[in-house]
């Protein structure tokens, strides 16, 4: 008897840690509030339950935080490197924390290891009002940023998730914030640091709070939440064998039950669907005109991979239609957006994706242009 118990447990063990066992089913349905499942290169949409319920996000809340830090740090508006003071309402935060202490110093950098690793609530707090100016004023750009991204089934009232009855989203919001986030240089650098040594004195090494860094094989972020009215959060992200998937699932009840539901949704995709790619990251698809450049043209590249999940065994019969101009003026910068490509899958019209320019361009000098117009003549 004893051994047919373990012969079942390992089975159950398989069949959360193994894509390759689970099977795919058309009834396919999660213990859980809400969820869905997408393609993490397209955002293309693969399964989903109740995707439009609103329900509390909790320290889920923290993607957005990130996204808006290091946006900023892109658009170089504060660096990595940059100094910030904690502030006594920051230190004051209660729930999930790093402990910070009225006047402690931390750079951007271990701010968001703090947000990212520890989920610390006050490290949220203390970046919301050195990005925002004022805490307010980043609790508005992040509801901006959710109508720029067409979450609008959210609302955001804080940058940490406590609990707020205003505070809510949805997992296909989610889905959109997390498939954007995966856009942001350095988010995942930071959700897959699984371990951190914070502070020295007193000691506080810092983990993960996704547990799916370790226990499924690709995951490298996103973040977990909990309170006791939103239940067990977790949006995750995966990468195997050039597929990424990103799950979101909400409301989940049982103690480690978000890690549960998240790995079955998870291996139902990498059962079910199988990814194609178009084109690679980087590929040349068209040379143009410059006029009055240094050089007579410019190759044209698709600076991202592109690629499409059909399932198993179906594949998608691809056209697509290049919209570029036949000249452009110098100078050119490389990555300057140049035109676009429209992919379109089984005749119907499905993404179009940016252009740009392979390298830079200088404008020619005057005699180049003379020696220019001159072949032309002769």
């Amino acid at each position: 008897m004893r051994k047919q118990i373990s012969v079942i447990i390992l089975t159950i063990a398989l069949l959360l840690t193994c894509p390759s066992l689970a099977l795919a089913d058309d009834n396919f349905s999660l213990d859980c509030k809400s969820a869905i499942l997408l393609d993490g290169s397209s955002g293309e949409v693969l399964f989903e339950q109740d995707s439009d319920l609103q329900c509390y996000p909790a320290s889920v809340t923290k993607i957005m935080t990130m996204v808006l830090i290091l946006e900023a740090v892109e658009d170089g508006r504060i660096s990595l490197e940059d100094k910030v003071t904690v502030s006594d309402a920051a230190a004051s935060m209660g729930g999930s924390q790093v402990y910070l202490y009225p006047g402690e110093v931390r750079t951007v950098d271990e701010m968001l290891v703090a947000i990212a690793v520890g989920s610390g609530n006050d490290a949220a707090y203390a970046m919301a009002e050195f990005v925002g100016g004022t805490y307010d004023n980043f609790i508005s750009m992040m509801n901006d940023k959710a109508k720029e991204l067409g979450m609008n089934g959210s609302h955001f009232m804080n940058p940490h998730g406590l609990h707020d009855e205003n505070h809510y989203t949805t997992a296909a919001d989610l889905g959109k914030l997390a498939y954007h986030a995966l856009s942001v240089p350095y988010f995942l650098d930071y959700t897959s640091i699984y371990e951190y040594e914070f502070r020295t004195s007193p000691l506080l090494t810092l983990w993960n709070t996704n547990r799916l860094l370790k226990w499924y094989e690709g995951t490298d972020g996103m973040k977990t939440g909990y309170t006791e009215q939103a239940g067990r959060n977790l949006v995750a992200t995966v990468e195997r064998d050039g597929m990424r998937l990103i799950s979101v699932v909400l409301g989940c009840e049982e103690s480690q039950s978000h890690f549960k539901r998240s790995m079955e949704l998870l291996n139902y995709g990498f059962n079910s669907f199988s990814a194609f790619t178009i084109h690679e990251a980087g590929e040349v698809v068209a040379e143009i005109e410059v006029s009055k450049g240094a050089s007579d043209t410019v190759r044209i590249i698709i600076p991202q991979a592109i690629s499409y999940s059909a399932l198993k065994g179906e594949q998608s019969d691809i056209n697509e239609i290049l919209n570029l101009p036949n000249v452009v003026d110098a100078p050119v910068k490389a990555g300057d957006v140049l035109g676009s490509i429209t992919i379109y899958r089984d005749g119907l019209q499905w993404q179009s994706f940016d252009l740009v320019a392979e390298t830079d361009v200088e404008r020619g000098g005057l005699w180049r242009t003379w020696k220019k117009l001159l072949r032309h003549i002769w």
